[in-house]
């Protein structure tokens, strides 16, 4: 099989360039164009210098006309701009979003959350949203992956399947999730410019934050059930890495929840299950697309500390999307990934 073709829209923000490193080491893939607007005519690698200029394209404004010369569009764009840019889309071509677009199955739901009317309605049907360990059997024709957000990501690995199962009371939930401040995006530098990001913790978003739409939806869906939670987001002073500590209420032991992931996820490669009450850290996932998730026993009767830890650019970002796109076409599924 020949290489397929690839464009990045949004090729300089923290994922963009995350992706780009990734995609560069993928042996099905070339990447032919790179995609951005103030940074159209200079290398990537002024972005990143660990990024290697070799068989790398200069980048340049997004023309529909690339669609005709490209398989996959990987789209890091701010909100709302991807709908515009699905718009084009041939039959040929495969969309893989990382922004929240097409993350949520309603329109409404959208626009409550992010105050953007959606401009692509009809494709929303069009589209999967994908943790892979969670979707690996359900890729058909989609002409979309939503790939979900780093926070979801971490929380719904541990929590979907042992809901599903009913060990854990689906009501009652509080996660408590800490990521670093790339998970921002670039313009955290300026948002915080007045506050000492580099040596401070901040919460923010309490019960509003747009990632309780995506964690319902889909614990929701995945479960069958209606649960409750409470979801407080924290930025941590270190750029990368998310670790989310998740209190649940349950009767079982925690060395029953082990027995369950572990079979859960015996055949997914980049799920660990540690021994129950280890401690973990984002140290320990860091530069790779695994999520490591640990059970602890409460201080209380009947309650349960899950941990759970990524990199909210890998296992969050460009790594799930390339581990999706690599099912969808039938590649190894850690192909140009760390195992």
């Amino acid at each position: 099989m020949s290489k397929l073709n690839v464009l990045v829209a949004g090729s300089t923000g923290y994922i963009g360039l995350q992706l780009i490193k990734l995609l560069q080491k993928h042996k099905k893939i070339k990447i032919k164009y790179l995609c951005g607007n103030s940074s159209v005519g200079k290398s990537i690698s002024q972005y990143d210098k660990s990024i290697k200029k070799k068989n790398l394209p200069k980048i340049s404004k997004y023309n529909k006309k690339y669609l005709s010369e490209v398989d996959i569009v990987f789209t890091a764009l701010p909100n709302g701009e991807s709908q515009k840019l699905s718009k084009d889309l041939l039959n040929k071509n495969l969309l893989i979003d990382l922004s929240a677009d097409f993350r949520l199955k309603k329109s409404n739901e959208y626009y409550k959350w992010y105050k953007i009317k959606h401009k692509a309605k009809k494709l929303i049907k069009e589209s999967i949203y994908s943790i892979p360990e969670l979707k690996k059997n359900d890729f058909k024709n989609q002409k979309i992956i939503a790939s979900p957000g780093c926070y979801p990501t971490s929380i719904l690995l541990p929590l979907a399947p042992l809901i599903k199962k009913n060990l854990i009371s689906n009501k009652n939930i509080i996660i408590d999730s800490k990521s670093g401040y790339s998970g921002a995006g670039r313009g955290v530098h300026k948002k915080y410019k007045d506050k000492n990001l580099y040596e401070s913790l901040s919460a923010y978003g309490i019960a509003i934050h747009r990632h309780n739409s995506e964690i319902q939806q889909e614990l929701d869906t995945f479960t069958k059930k209606k649960n409750s939670f409470d979801f407080t987001p924290h930025l941590s002073p270190m750029f990368r890495g998310i670790l989310s500590t998740i209190y649940v209420d349950t009767k079982k032991k925690e060395t029953s929840l082990y027995k369950y992931l572990s079979r859960f996820y015996k055949n997914h490669k980049f799920i660990r299950i540690l021994k129950p009450n280890s401690l973990l850290s984002t140290n320990d996932v860091i530069n790779t697309n695994n999520c490591h998730i640990s059970i602890c026993r409460g201080k209380n009767k009947n309650k349960i500390i899950i941990l759970s830890a990524i990199d909210n650019l890998i296992k969050g970002g460009g790594g799930q999307a390339i581990q999706s796109m690599n099912l969808y076409y039938g590649f190894r599924e850690n192909e140009g990934l760390h195992d």
